[in-house]
């Protein structure tokens, strides 16, 4: 029975004369009849949210659900700071001799957009959030195998973060996210060093979360849910957490290099003192390569779950994606070299790395290929997580294309450094990967809030996120080939047309990026209560109530399904549930 109809059929007395609602301090009715009091409303269930209001039970939590919602806060203010950025280079870029920065600013100010947004935002986003809330439901555990060391790894991001900070408000950096030497160790008097600290930290926040994903993987799945049986988004989980553990203390080595050279003038890669520029970037791009699949693997499984749930269909080839993830995992650490073409490497060697990066699109263009023929007569629902699911393989497909006019030697010597690299890489990062993003966070915000947004503004910010990315960037391809150099301030007056159309189109991005944070803010307190499963979709995660409780199950599930069995019936499911979704807290079902 709902509690709407309860009270309905039990009214509340009206008020008695003694300012009570009709009742003595006795508990007798003032007028001497007695009346069927109204029962009281049923509190919320309880669940992670509720359980406990206090600012410590936040910050020592142990709840991985609760961690990711505290890397959902603090990952978007980052994205604010570095898309606040980025308006400003695009305001810049609309004159030729610039607007309001000077050339050591804009230097500044593309380095900022590019160190947040890379490895405060795109790395740890998805993994951060979403695979810290749903890798141990969607696999039946209680919690990660660590969870103190989870709350940890979010200490150690927030401390990089507020070291980053400490840099800006220190003058910044103006080295780019690249940190290229010589410049980053001899020549910049900005604040290299302890930009470098802060993605040092940043980094090993994510191979803390990573070995917490590895092990609860491995070692946490209920009974009966075995490695064909997983989710693919757990194995998209699985194969970044690899690369993870295996590319980011690389990374992390390297930039400890380029302060030892900076602080102590030890030759490592600066010619002037002995050392070698390319081994630089040798370095960073054994791990910046791989750290591509870092942000684009848990995409694609987002991809997975989005696309099955909205086409009632099972994923076409569930084997061979979960290997793709292996094989893109694996190839990610062996085509590093195709970003240094135009550098001393050997002719041989761009060879084997050309070769090599086009063997890396055959994994990726399977998992294209099979979510097209899963949506194929599919029972799609154009939902809005559906949209941005839509939005993130048009995108995806026209970065993977124009990689591979990159991963060609001759091309890449003319396109190298240009604009064109500018719009590939964020066609796969920003198109791909944010879209992927706000696909996973509006699929499974019901499952996190219990509150449903709605569809309309969703919808349209999806469209409008779509249309506005393409204005944005597609120009750039233009512009890159025609010559335009990135990260130059001030450019010849001929790629000038090219440079307002996309600084246009950010404007409409811009306002399809901000309409998620006032509909979802929104529906925390005026959205409808979600049911369990308000899309029909098939998986642990929608067995349970929404929110969950603290330790996710009563009991421990056995799995004796495979993964992603729908049903004929399932395909009017979604539908049926939304309409006896409450529309109000009070007409929660009890």
């Amino acid at each position: 029975m709902s509690t709407s109809s309860t009270a309905r059929n039990h009214p509340a007395p009206e008020p008695g004369g003694d300012g009570t609602r009709g009742h003595h301090a006795a508990g007798r009715p003032a007028d001497g009849v007695q009346r069927q009091a109204a029962p009281s409303r049923p509190a919320s269930p309880e669940n992670y949210l509720n359980v406990s209001h206090t600012v410590k039970s936040w910050l020592l939590t142990t709840d991985h659900k609760r961690i990711a919602i505290l890397y959902l806060i603090s990952i978007s203010l980052m994205f604010f700071l570095g898309s606040t950025a980025a308006a400003m280079i695009r305001i810049e870029l609309t004159s030729p001799a610039g607007q309001v920065l000077s050339s050591e600013n804009y230097n500044k100010t593309f380095s900022e957009h590019g160190i947040v947004m890379v490895f405060f935002f795109l790395v740890p986003s998805i993994p951060a959030v979403l695979g810290n809330f749903l890798v141990p439901i969607m696999i039946g555990a209680r919690d990660l195998a660590f969870p103190r060391l989870n709350l940890v790894s979010w200490y150690v991001y927030i401390t990089a973060c507020a070291l980053y900070m400490m840099t800006l408000l220190g003058g910044g950096v103006d080295t780019g996210w690249t940190f290229y030497t010589p410049y980053s160790s001899l020549y910049s008097n900005h604040q290299v060093s302890v930009s470098i600290l802060a993605i040092f930290l940043a980094g090993f926040s994510s191979i803390f979360t990573a070995i917490n994903f590895i092990v609860t993987i491995h070692k946490m799945r209920a009974p009966g849910m075995t490695w064909f049986r997983m989710p693919l988004f757990i194995w998209s989980m699985y194969a970044t957490s690899c690369i993870i553990v295996l590319g980011t203390p690389v990374v992390a080595i390297t930039m400890l290099l380029v302060m030892v050279e900076r602080l102590l003038h030890i030759g490592i890669f600066s010619p002037e003192l002995g050392g070698d520029p390319v081994l630089f970037q040798h370095l960073f791009w054994f791990y910046s390569h791989p750290a591509v699949y870092i942000m684009i693997l848990p995409s694609h499984g987002v991809m997975n779950e989005v696309i099955t749930a909205f086409t009632k269909k099972r994923i076409f080839g569930y084997s061979l994606i979960a290997f793709s993830n292996l094989a893109i995992a694996t190839f990610g650490f062996i085509v590093w070299g195709h970003h240094m073409f135009a550098t001393t490497q050997s002719m041989y060697s761009s060879l084997v790395f050309s070769i090599i990066s086009f063997l890396v699109a055959i994994p990726s263009a399977i998992k294209t290929f099979n979510w097209v023929t899963t949506i194929y007569k599919g029972s799609v629902e154009f939902s809005t997580p559906f949209l941005y699911a839509m939005g993130f393989i048009g995108l995806w497909t026209v970065g993977g294309l124009t990689g591979l006019f990159l991963a060609a030697v001759a091309v890449d010597l003319h396109l190298t450094a240009t604009y064109f690299v500018v719009a590939h890489f964020h066609y796969i990062m920003v198109g791909g990967a944010l879209s992927a993003y706000l696909a996973g966070i509006h699929f499974w915000w019901p499952k996190m809030t219990g509150r449903m947004f709605p569809e309309n503004p969703g919808k349209l910010s999806a469209v409008l996120t779509f249309v506005g990315f393409n204005l944005t960037f597609f120009p750039q391809f233009v512009a890159g080939y025609l010559g335009n150099p990135r990260r130059y301030h001030f450019y010849a007056p001929e790629y000038q047309i090219w440079q307002i159309v996309s600084s246009m189109g950010s404007t409409v991005l811009a306002v399809g990026l901000g309409m998620p944070v006032v509909y979802l803010l929104w529906s925390l307190k005026y959205g409808r209560l979600a049911g369990p499963n308000p899309w029909g979709a098939v998986g642990l995660e929608w067995m349970i109530q929404s929110p969950p409780i603290t330790h996710n199950f009563e009991e421990t599930p056995v799995v004796t399904w495979e993964a992603y069995e729908y049903s004929p019936a399932d395909e009017t499911l979604a539908v049926y549930d939304r309409e006896r979704m409450p529309g109000t807290p009070e007409e929660a079902q009890v």
